[in-house]
């Protein structure tokens, strides 16, 4: 039924002046008026008589037949219109709430677009997910912002993390290439392939400080990392597409939030632990017992190279100025 007879016809009342029938009492009505009205100016006799019997009879035929058409008019509201509606309107709410649970298993609660500089927004949304985790998965490149991110938090996780290999030239390639479109033109490779090497060297440092914010921190390094930023948390899920040839030209790419129970987070989640889980894969631990002197041996472990007091206070002072500016940037509260 459209909607706009479902407006209109509301009541038996409204039912009955939306009929024919409306037409038939209204020439009742009229007739037994007219009639009443000519016999009262009529001298007594046969003709007023007749036309005072033929102004009542319409008169009542007309009452009569408004009443009948009222029961009518409700009795089949009763039986057919309402239950139509009735039924109309559960099929839509059934209808919406397919929709609903198609919008939640397919389609993203939020879409950052690519921007040359730290999204605000984006940035307040995820460390809201991140205070209400109490896992904390990352797949990147190097783990320098879920380590930022967390010295900013003061509630305790599980941390795991899948980070490219910094013993396997192959393993920052294709970040490499992402930044050499996005630079400015006259760096080359492998002036860009260093700056990775530093990044992965203080991010280790700093998820080795963050470790106080942690139960558990779960380093696993992959030889062939995909592309995308992934962070999952106990509520949603975050992709990060470097891969989008869309955003190639800016340093923040396209970034899109999934909730719990969507497609998308099932798979990352599963997928996430069963490389983070995998025999094949080289992984390390830090917690909280963990000294300077087991990070600096993890350290030489991890990348292959010595670390010494020296260079890992170079590298911590490395981190604190990243950290402060992306906290900055960020517009985030330290």
């Amino acid at each position: 039924m459209p909607a706009e007879a479902d407006r209109l016809r509301r009541t038996p009342l409204q039912e009955i002046f939306w009929t024919r029938t409306s037409l038939l009492l209204t020439v009742l009505v009229v007739v037994a008026g007219l009639s009443l009205w000519i016999s009262s100016m009529m001298d007594p006799g046969a003709g007023r008589t007749l036309l005072t019997s033929l102004g009542t009879g319409t008169l009542i035929s007309a009452v009569v037949g408004f009443g009948q058409t009222l029961i009518t008019a409700t009795a089949s509201q009763r039986a057919m219109v309402t239950p139509l509606i009735e039924e109309s309107r559960r099929a839509l709410e059934a209808l919406s709430a397919e929709y609903r649970s198609l919008n939640k298993e397919f389609f993203p609660t939020h879409v950052f677009e690519a921007t040359t500089d730290p999204d605000p927004l984006f940035n307040r949304v995820m460390t809201e997910d991140l205070d209400a985790t109490r896992h904390y998965f990352f797949r990147g490149f190097s783990g320098r912002h879920a380590a930022a991110r967390l010295l900013l938090s003061r509630t305790e996780r599980e941390l795991r993390v899948v980070i490219a290999d910094p013993r396997d030239e192959g393993a920052i390639s294709g970040r490499a290439r992402y930044l050499l479109r996005s630079e400015e033109a006259g760096l080359d490779y492998e002036t860009i392939q260093k700056r990775l090497d530093d990044e992965i060297s203080i991010g280790l440092v700093g998820l080795f400080l963050a470790r106080s914010r942690c139960s558990l921190v779960d380093i696993t390094v992959v030889a062939d990392p995909p592309l995308d930023r992934l962070e999952v948390f106990d509520e949603s899920v975050w992709v990060t597409l470097y891969s989008d040839i869309r955003g190639a030209t800016t340093l923040y790419p396209r970034t899109l939030r999934f909730s719990e129970g969507s497609f998308l987070y099932n798979k990352e989640r599963s997928e996430f632990l069963r490389v983070s889980q995998s025999r094949s894969g080289r992984h390390f631990r830090i917690s909280t017992t963990t000294t300077r002197a087991d990070f600096l041996a993890l350290y030489e472990k991890i990348t292959g190279s010595p670390l010494t007091e020296e260079n890992f206070l170079e590298l911590e002072g490395k981190f604190h100025a990243f950290r402060k500016e992306f906290t900055t940037l960020a517009e985030l509260k330290p």
